[in-house]
């Protein structure tokens, strides 16, 4: 019976501790390799450096994922309405030619990146990838400030951009 208490107390710590979504990338996520459209190795740190100072939407997608697809014309209004607004894509896909038709055939404009690794990369890791489309929002100071939404017109979404 004690033994029973314990792991109840321990379950209820558990559940009951804050889980507040991270502000800062991991070290490992940060560290974690994408291959950019010229075929170059880079780091999420180095893509994160060239933009520092402006706010990043991360849209991380796959070119057969429907709801992804769907979602593209929601991703073109927020462009059209947060023009300033940095857009990165980190694709999901099974491969770099799926990958670079899909960026083509859908016609998604911004920075694009692979993930050569998917959803076991550092970077999934980190984020917990459990369904794409998945989007993020990093502020001016580099703060992760929306770290999940699944929709392009999520009201959080839009929150963080107009901040």
């Amino acid at each position: 019976m004690k033994k029973l208490s314990y792991v109840l107390i321990a379950l209820t710590s558990l559940l009951s501790c804050n889980t507040k979504a991270p502000t800062t990338f991991s070290e490992a996520a940060l560290n974690d390799i994408l291959i950019n459209q010229a075929g170059e190795k880079v780091t999420l740190q180095h893509i994160l450096n060239t933009h520092k100072g402006k706010t990043i939407v991360i849209d991380i997608w796959a070119s057969w994922c429907s709801d992804c697809i769907n979602g593209m014309p929601k991703v073109k209004a927020l462009q059209n309405e947060f023009k300033d607004v940095v857009y990165l894509f980190f694709s999901l896909d099974r491969g770099q030619a799926a990958w670079k038709y899909g960026i083509e055939k859908y016609n998604v404009v911004g920075e694009h990146y692979y993930l050569p690794s998917g959803k076991k990369s550092a970077i999934g890791d980190f984020v917990n990838i459990n369904w794409i489309p998945r989007y993020m929002v990093i502020d001016t100071t580099s703060k992760i400030a929306l770290f999940k939404a699944i929709k392009a017109d999520d009201k959080k979404l839009l929150q963080a951009l107009k901040k």
